[in-house]
């Protein structure tokens, strides 16, 4: 765990994890991620979870990650952010989320299985949650589990199901859910493009929504905005980005990323 504290907050503070990629650390996407700039506007305390893992990527695909207090590194990071709360002076009621790709994939997975600690989530080239579960993998596997028909886009399941997924890693919660902002690339080799409708469904689903409203070139050329429901981006529980002809490593965010979460 590493924390960027800035110099002047108020306390009790709006809290970010940043959580990296794959080959990624936590000092290298401090830089990627752009949010010490934000952090010293807006009083804001970020973490950056570092992954232990040999290739540098965070354990999604085992039992006890995708399982409410089951362990692995999901609890890790739901634990450094008990810790900024009571020793940073962080707000429990506004914590936030954002990853790229192994760290978007976490996001998710987070959102599902912590949607009592994370309020917003904002994920970069990710899955669905529990996209990635291998069937015996452990937390304590190294490297963490990998799906080649996840990462390949052919692991498609209806709505419900994957709601149901997101459902099943903690059966006893009924509060409300995470807020979720999705980035994709159409031209994504990495984690195909067609997880980016399937991260929608699973989500539309969890979130109770049907209707939504497709805008495009928004917010730049080349991206089409889906907002679902009837609210703005500042207020909707659930907005996708596609964006045409970016491959993997979709270009953060982080003004959208703080107007998601309601900081800004």
């Amino acid at each position: 765990m590493y924390a960027y504290v800035p110099k002047t907050i108020v306390k009790p503070a709006p809290i970010i994890v940043a959580v990296h990629h794959c080959q990624g650390s936590a000092s290298a996407y401090y830089g990627e991620s752009q949010l010490g700039p934000q952090a010293d506007k807006y009083g804001i305390i970020l973490i950056y979870p570092n992954s232990k893992s040999g290739g540098g990527c965070f354990d999604v695909a085992s039992t006890n990650t995708l399982k409410h207090d089951g362990g692995g590194d999901s609890q890790t990071i739901a634990n450094m952010v008990k810790y900024a709360v009571a020793n940073l002076g962080g707000d429990a009621n506004r914590t936030y989320v954002v990853g790229t790709s192994s760290g978007a994939m976490m996001a998710n997975v987070l959102a599902g299985a912590y949607p009592d600690v994370f309020k917003a989530a904002s994920v970069y080239s990710g899955v669905p949650d529990g996209c990635f579960y291998v069937s015996g993998s452990t937390a304590t596997q190294d490297p963490p589990g990998w799906s080649n028909s996840c990462a390949n886009g052919q692991l498609t399941k209806t709505a419900k199901q994957w709601g149901d997924d997101v459902r099943s890693y903690y059966p006893s919660y009924t509060g409300p859910r995470t807020r979720m902002q999705i980035f994709h690339g159409t031209s994504d080799n990495t984690l195909k493009y067609p997880n980016y409708a399937e991260q929608l469904k699973q989500w539309s689903d969890v979130l109770g929504l049907t209707a939504k409203k497709d805008t495009t070139n928004t917010p730049q050329s080349g991206y089409t905005q889906t907002i679902y429901g009837n609210g703005t981006t500042a207020t909707a529980q659930l907005v996708g980005y596609s964006a045409a002809g970016v491959g993997h490593t979709v270009p953060q965010h982080p003004t959208m990323d703080i107007a998601f979460f309601g900081i800004a």
